[in-house]
């Protein structure tokens, strides 16, 4: 059962940053779903310094959680896509959120789950938040006009509603085609929730070997990266490392 994003506000005392710490101020916020957001947060101190891929650490009230960051290093802000864990410490905090107020962030990006520029063919299998680190890359190569990577990014999720970043990635197929190919899909098509939904069906995990036929993607100049859900990651390990596909993975646990 998902806690009700109204009933994180009631009654409950603004949130305050760490203390010791840099901070950065909330100047923008987008509910996608009752448990799902978008926020952009603008550091005090100035741009974060991070390759597109990685993690910052944010704060409030004593705790500390780290977070993909789906913002590139040339944009002004801090993009983060947040979901709400109602048991957790900190996600329920960060939606008390209002516009103006701080969060603490530490001053060093950290993470490995970035770009491997020895390979040309980038498969990106995610669900839900999990897109974050794409999303970071494919803004910074498509700003900086690469030509000769290009990256196919399988996004599944419950509900059409949650798939957040769908836009802007259909939106890029057709202006920077050869950059991107993009494959949503939702695990519950027969919900009155996706009653719209016309698009892929199932896990995404179900349907990584089916997209890597598909592809035709040479196994020694192709990685596949995986982040969300740790057992989509499991899934999706299981099915390309016994078949010698290269691999990365990043997991999104809960708090």
């Amino acid at each position: 059962m998902v806690e009700d994003a109204t009933l994180v506000n009631a009654g409950s005392p603004r949130p305050q940053p760490n203390p010791g710490f840099p901070t950065a101020k909330l100047v923008e916020r987008r509910d996608v779903s009752e448990d799902l957001m978008v926020i952009r947060l603008e550091p005090e101190e100035g741009p974060l310094k991070f390759k597109p891929g990685q993690y910052c650490t944010l704060g409030l009230d004593g705790i500390e959680r780290a977070y993909s960051i789906a913002s590139a290093p040339h944009e002004p802000w801090l993009e983060i896509f947040v979901e709400l864990v109602p048991e957790g410490e900190l996600t329920p905090r960060m939606f008390r959120m209002q516009i103006g107020d701080l969060i603490s962030l530490r001053p060093r990006a950290k993470g490995l789950f970035t770009m491997d520029q020895r390979v040309h063919h980038h498969f990106m299998v995610s669900t839900v938040t999990g897109v974050a680190p794409s999303i970071s890359m494919l803004r910074s190569c498509h700003l900086e006009g690469v030509q000769d990577h290009k990256f196919y990014v399988l996004l599944g999720a419950s509900y059409e509603d949650e798939l957040t970043y769908d836009e802007e990635l259909s939106a890029l197929v057709v202006t920077n085609p050869n950059l991107l190919e993009f494959v949503p899909t939702v695990s519950r098509p027969n919900e009155e929730r996706n009653a719209s939904w016309r698009g892929a069906k199932g896990r995404v995990n179900s349907i990584t070997e089916q997209y890597l036929n598909q592809f035709e993607l040479p196994q020694d100049d192709t990685m596949i990266y995986a982040c969300g859900h740790p057992g989509m990651i499991e899934a999706v390990r299981d099915i390309v490392v016994p078949q010698g596909w290269m691999f990365i993975e990043e997991r999104f646990w809960k708090e």
